[in-house]
């Protein structure tokens, strides 16, 4: 077949989180090019965030995405506390840290999921879901939220851990443990998932590199790049852990890297509950926000996210901007879709863990 046909992509599709819209060009089941449209999720956040003081966009900045919502208010606070030269107390950052790690176990096994899903593994994806509902009663237990869980503020975190929310917390992390090795092992040897993922959605690391990609998408391509090793913030500079790395450069090396950072943050965890040490979570007098101007970043599920912060004395930001891991992650499906088969564009898709909601808040 010599004719080539231009085919839509959402921007509501069954297969897709977000709305996006892909116009497809195939010749038969193979993709020759792509174009990609957003949009459709605006909401005019950044505009918004000079309305509000510093306070109420802590608020703010939580509902710019539902699975990196932690990640947003704390990348968020860091920029304020770097202008105001701000010191969070030791056993806060260590708190900052636990709550970082439980939203990127939840987020990485929602991902992994969905992507069963696309598979037509339905059965799996509900195991997944149901594997992921203890990290939301987690959740719900300890910040009395599911989703947004409020735990940073400006100066440290707004929560503290008494002896039954640790043990519970230990015991939840050491039952998580088997079904998170069953699902590595499932994406590892199974047929059927090996058949949908290995070889799909290829990235070479050269691809990786050049389009500046970041978090689990390039660390499926062995990409050794993590905020939380190359610039530590809040007490990671005080914990062992790995970076994961892939050499697949495929769906189901990206998959296994999700799947091997619960682990590592699962051991994070544990750490910060043996070394956190007594005292003060938030700082406290707060010192008043000076004009200045301040980058702060961190590692999301997704990847890097970095937040630019600009004060002017008042209690009101007068320039805040933020750039989220799928900003960067988008332009790489260029490279993983070329010659793909249409019947794998969603699979491909979901591997980058794209979040609308983060790219044009």
């Amino acid at each position: 077949m010599s004719k080539t046909y231009t085919i839509p992509v959402g921007p509501l599709h069954v297969a897709l989180e977000e709305p996006m819209y892909f116009q497809v060009d195939v010749k038969g089941e193979v993709v020759q090019s792509i174009e990609m449209f957003a949009g459709h999720a605006h909401r005019g956040m950044e505009s918004l965030a000079l309305e509000r003081n510093f306070f109420q966009n802590i608020v703010l900045t939580e509902r710019v995405c539902s699975l990196c919502s932690n990640n947003h208010p704390l990348t968020y606070c860091m920029s304020l506390e770097n202008i105001a030269q701000i010191q969070v107390p030791e056993r806060g950052q260590y708190l900052r840290v636990i709550a970082d790690e439980v939203k990127r176990i939840a987020s990485h096994m929602f991902n992994v999921g969905i992507g069963l899903h696309v598979i037509g593994f339905n059965t799996l994806f509900m195991h997944a879901m149901e594997v992921r509902e203890t990290m939301q009663d987690l959740k719900e237990s300890i910040w009395g939220n599911r989703m947004d869980i409020s735990a940073n503020t400006i100066g440290g975190a707004k929560y503290d851990l008494d002896d039954e929310l640790v043990a519970y917390l230990r015991k939840t992390l050491e039952e998580l443990k088997k079904p998170i090795e069953e699902f590595r092992h499932m994406y590892a040897t199974h047929p059927q998932v090996k058949a949908r993922t290995q070889g799909v959605g290829i990235l070479p690391p050269e691809a990786a590199i050049e389009y500046g990609l970041g978090g689990p998408v390039a660390r499926g391509s062995g990409i050794d790049n993590d905020v939380r090793k190359e610039s530590p913030y809040a007490a990671y500079d005080m914990l062992n852990f790995n970076v994961v790395l892939g050499d697949g450069c495929d769906v189901r090396s990206r998959a296994l890297v999700r799947l091997g950072e619960i682990f590592e943050s699962i051991s994070i965890i544990e750490q910060c509950l043996n070394q956190m040490p007594k005292g003060p979570i938030c700082c406290d007098p707060l010192p008043d926000i000076p004009a200045g101007q301040a980058v702060a970043r961190s590692e999301a599920p997704r990847g890097e996210l970095i937040y630019y912060m600009r004060t002017n004395g008042t209690m009101y930001p007068e320039r805040l901007k933020w750039r989220v891991p799928t900003y960067v992650n988008w332009e790489g499906l260029r490279v993983m879709l070329d010659k793909a088969k249409v019947a794998d564009i969603a699979l491909i898709v979901n591997s980058i863990d794209p979040c609308l909601s983060c790219t044009e808040r």
